[in-house]
């Protein structure tokens, strides 16, 4: 590959690197490039650590032909199992054993060594194999991200000619920087959702960062906690109580998600979240549920749960209706994207009445009004109640227990949620 050809190459990475080209396009953009001017590239792979609370990384592929490969993958923990295996086995993992930060194999070995997937390699027809570890250094890597993999390989019988691994030396690592550059965005994205919440995520990489700056918003607010957490945690031992608290965590904000809810934040093993929308009405029903789906979520977790001889509970959960400031609250340098209000206030007192009358779930007067009159009849008054902090007493409302009793009602009730 000519000069100009390479610096062509590498003008045309460092621009979509800017625009934001997804990993993938990126990849096929180079390696179709680099066809096209003389280096026959067959296929090439990068990976690359991420930092994600599921996945340890992320890979990409291309290939001439067709496979039923995915373009794009991503893997978790390589510390144990198979994976870890597989992992040992790799040209990868013995580069980094070694201190290498390239390899070149010719396939027509590849029956004589002991890598992963090399062998697979030959037998689909690539001649040659050079492999990349591209480490970030201490200030460039971001927890395990610290480094890019890569492999190229070519189905030419004299294989890489020193030319053409001199180009992929150049070409390389500016593909690999583009890559880490789109990574670091989604790395920030996925951070923002797992921390902030959906909604609060995307108000704060929209830019509303500055301290102070909230709107008033109309919103249906959930507040749930757990029965009896504290003395089940007290009777657990200490390496049980996060795998108690993340069961029960996972259970409900599946439920929020599923219905269109956004998690504001965790409180121990409680859980603010919001339903808005331009029809209240509508963001009333997502709640309600939020509310079947969580239910049905703890139940099935407490069979699992009851097999395993573990401990089991169920949720608490308020519902009320008013306006929140939303936005960020706090001090200079450690502010928080959330809802503050009487109206959040209130939404915690109501669910920690459930305990008193024994409901799991209790919604306010404000919250019964504005449903339609088809929500209306299945909820029931528990009576009127004055709560802690709050000036004036109200009726609360739960769910008729013929929701639960009757098979036809039940049918009737999960009917009109889905509308």
């Amino acid at each position: 590959m000519q000069l100009t050809s390479r610096l062509a190459l590498m003008n045309w990475l460092t621009g979509q690197g800017l625009t934001g080209l997804p990993e993938i396009e990126l990849l096929r953009g180079f390696c179709e490039r680099c066809r096209a001017e003389g280096l026959e590239l067959s296929r090439g792979l990068v990976v690359i650590d991420t930092l994600h609370p599921i996945y340890e990384g992320r890979g990409f592929r291309w290939s001439d032909r067709a496979s039923n490969e995915s373009d794009a993958f991503e893997y978790g923990s390589t510390a144990e199992g198979d994976a870890a295996q597989s992992w040992r086995r790799s040209v990868f993992f013995h580069m980094l054993e070694h201190g290498q930060d390239e390899m070149v194999i010719d396939l027509a070995d590849a029956p004589s060594m002991d890598f992963s997937q090399i062998s697979e390699l030959a037998e689909k027809g690539h001649k040659h194999y050079l492999a990349f570890v591209h480490r970030f250094g201490e200030n460039g890597a971001l927890g395990l991200m610290d480094c890019l993999y890569s492999c190229w390989t070519t189905r030419r019988d004299e294989g890489f000619g020193e030319d053409e691994l001199e180009a992929l030396r150049d070409l390389v690592p500016v593909l690999g920087l583009a890559i880490k550059s789109a990574q670091q965005v989604d790395i920030a994205r996925t951070l923002g959702r797992v921390y902030l919440g959906r909604g609060a995520s995307e108000q704060v990489l929209g830019g509303r960062i500055s301290r102070g700056v909230t709107e008033r918003i109309n919103a249906v607010l959930w507040y749930s906690d757990l029965r009896g957490s504290t003395g089940i945690s007290e009777s657990i031992g200490p390496d049980e109580i996060i795998p108690f608290l993340n069961d029960y965590a996972q259970a409900v904000i599946d439920a929020i998600h599923d219905a269109g809810g956004d998690v504001l934040k965790l409180i121990g093993d409680g859980v603010l979240a919001m339903f808005t929308g331009e029809d209240m009405a509508h963001a009333r029903r997502a709640a309600l549920r939020a509310e079947h789906l969580s239910r049905q979520n703890v139940a099935a977790l407490n069979k699992r749960r009851e097999a395993a001889g573990r401990p089991v509970t169920s949720a608490y959960i308020g519902l009320h209706v008013g306006e929140v400031f939303y936005g960020n609250i706090g001090s200079e340098d450690r502010l928080d994207f959330t809802v503050v209000g009487p109206t959040v206030n209130e939404v915690s007192r109501i669910a920690s009445m459930s305990r008193s009358v024994d409901r799991e779930l209790l919604a306010s007067a404000e919250f019964y009004k504005g449903l339609d009159a088809a929500g209306r009849r299945y909820l029931v008054s528990t009576g009127r109640y004055a709560l802690r902090g709050i000036g004036r007493a109200q009726d609360l409302y739960t769910l008729d227990p013929e929701v639960d009793a009757s098979e036809p009602v039940t049918g009737s009730y999960e009917r009109y949620l889905a509308n």
